[in-house]
C-alpha cells in the first residue's frame, strides 16, 4: 500500500467469526489504510474475550499488507455516559472505559473515540465536572498509552461537547491533557452550526480555542440536515448538505493530512457498503467515482 496516501479507512464490522481478522479484510476490500469499529455492539455492554478476537492473526494480515495498527480506531458503544448525574451509570461508564481502553491496546489501537456524554438536566457545567473526574478516574488507572477522542457533537438534546469550548474546557481541567484528544465529526460540527464551506475559518477557530495539534481524528460524513439543524443525521459524501467540494478540501487540507479520517456514511439501501467509491472518488478528486446513490439529488 502506498506510503504517502491520505489516510482514510470507514466504519467496519469486528463480528464472529472472524472478529480482527475481518475487520481487517473488510478494509483491504476498500483499498483503505485505516479502520474504525466497535468491539462489540454499540448499545450493550456484551463483549467476547480477548482469546476470540484473532488478534496476533489480524496484526500479521495487517503487516502483509502494510497496513499501520496506528490507524486503527475504536469507537467507544453509545451507552456509556461520562456525564451522567446519576452514580450507577457515571460509575459503570468508567468502569467499562477502562476494560474498552485495554481491549484496544491489545489490539495495538492508539485511539479510542468517545461521545463525551450528556448532563441529562444537569446543565454543561455539571456535566464538564462529570467528565473531568470520570476521564481522570480512567485514564489513572488503565495502564496504556491509548488516547481518548472526545468526539465534537451536533448538540441535540444535553449533550456536551456541542461546541469547541465544551471540548477545550474538558481537555484544560483533566491531569491527562496529553492523553485526550479530538475526533472532528464533519455532519456533527455542520448540525452544531459551523459552515464547513469555510473550512480554514472554522479549522482557524478550532485552534484558536483547542489547538490543532489535539486534532487527530476526523470522521468524515455529509449531513442530511441544513447547518444548524443539531440532529446528527449522516449522509453519504456529495449528496448532503455540506456537500462534495467542502468534504474533498477536509480530505486534502495540508494542515489535515496526518489526521486519520474514517467514512461512517449510510450503505446503499442499508445493503451495500459505499466506502471503495467514496474513498476512491476522494482519493481522485473526482465526484463521478462516487456510487449512484451518493451523487448530489
Amino acid at each position: 500500500m502506498e506510503k504517502n496516501k491520505n489516510i482514510i479507512g470507514a466504519h467496519v464490522s469486528m463480528k464472529a467469526p472472524d472478529y480482527f481478522i475481518g475487520a481487517i479484510n473488510e478494509t483491504l476490500s476498500y483499498n483503505a489504510n485505516a479502520l474504525m469499529f466497535y468491539t462489540g455492539p454499540p448499545m450493550n455492554s456484551r463483549r467476547q474475550p480477548l482469546e476470540k478476537f484473532k488478534i496476533e492473526e489480524g496484526l500479521e494480515l495487517m503487516a502483509k499488507h502494510d497496513l499501520n495498527p496506528g490507524n486503527i480506531i475504536v469507537h467507544a458503544p453509545y451507552i456509556l455516559n461520562c456525564a451522567s448525574p446519576e452514580d450507577h451509570k457515571w460509575k459503570f461508564a468508567q468502569e467499562f472505559l477502562v476494560k474498552e481502553i485495554k481491549r484496544c491496546y491489545a489490539m495495538k489501537s492508539k485511539y479510542i473515540v468517545l461521545h463525551p456524554g450528556a448532563h441529562v438536566g444537569s446543565g454543561s457545567e455539571a456535566g464538564i465536572s462529570r467528565i473531568v473526574e470520570a476521564l481522570d478516574n480512567v485514564l489513572s488507572q488503565d495502564g496504556t498509552d491509548v488516547k481518548i477522542a472526545l468526539e465534537t457533537m451536533a448538540g441535540k438534546g444535553s449533550e456536551v461537547g456541542r461546541n469547541f469550548q465544551e471540548l477545550a474546557e474538558i481537555i484544560k481541567r483533566s491531569k491527562f491533557q496529553e492523553r485526550i484528544v479530538v475526533c472532528f465529526d464533519t455532519c456533527h460540527v455542520w448540525d452544531s452550526g459551523l459552515d464547513l464551506n469555510d473550512i480554514d475559518a472554522v479549522l482557524e477557530d478550532f485552534d484558536n480555542v483547542i489547538g490543532l495539534d489535539k486534532l487527530e481524528v476526523i470522521h468524515l460524513n455529509d449531513s442530511k440536515n441544513p447547518l444548524s439543524a443539531h440532529k446528527d443525521r449522516h449522509q453519504n459524501i456529495g449528496k448532503g448538505h455540506i456537500g462534495f467540494p467542502a468534504l474533498q478540501k477536509i480530505f486534502d487540507h495540508p494542515k489535515l493530512k496526518s489526521v486519520i479520517k474514517i467514512l461512517e456514511t449510510p450503505w446503499i439501501n442499508k445493503k451495500i457498503p459505499p466506502y471503495k467509491e467514496e474513498i476512491l472518488a476522494l482519493r481522485n478528486n473526482d465526484e463521478s467515482l462516487l456510487p449512484d446513490n451518493s451523487k448530489p439529488e
